[in-house]
C-alpha cells in the first residue's frame, strides 16, 4: 500500500496541496534587502522551494501576515507551521545551530 503525501492547508489560497520537503513560506516585498538575505541563507541551506508572498502586490496578505505573526515588518518566515520571525531571527537560529534541525523536521 502506497503512503500518501502529507498535505498542507494554505489559508491565503483556501486549498490543500501536497507538502514538499521542506515547506518554507516567506512574507516579503519586492524591494527588501532583508528578504534577499533571508532567501540567500535558506538557499545555502538547501531549501529549493520558498513560497514567497509579496505583500506589496497583495495588500490583503499584509493583513494576514500581521494577524498570524503580530509583526508589521518583512520578511516574516515560516518553516512548516513554525513562525521563525524575520531575517535577524533566521540568522540567530542558524548561529545557535537550530535552523538545520528545524528544516529537517518539515
Amino acid at each position: 500500500m502506497a503512503q500518501s503525501q502529507p498535505t498542507a492547508y494554505h489559508p491565503h489560497r483556501g486549498e490543500e496541496t501536497e507538502m514538499s520537503h521542506p515547506k518554507v513560506r516567506m512574507y516579503a516585498t519586492k524591494v527588501c534587502p532583508y528578504c534577499v538575505r533571508a532567501e540567500q541563507l535558506l538557499r545555502r541551506k538547501g531549501v529549493a522551494e520558498i513560497e514567497k508572498i509579496l505583500i506589496d502586490d497583495q495588500p490583503q496578505m499584509r493583513v494576514e501576515m500581521i494577524r498570524l505573526t503580530g509583526r508589521r515588518t518583512v520578511p516574516q518566515i515560516f518553516i512548516g507551521e513554525t513562525h521563525v520571525g524575520g531575517c535577524d531571527d533566521l540568522y540567530a537560529l542558524d548561529r545557535e545551530g537550530k535552523l538545520d534541525p528545524l528544516l529537517e523536521e518539515v
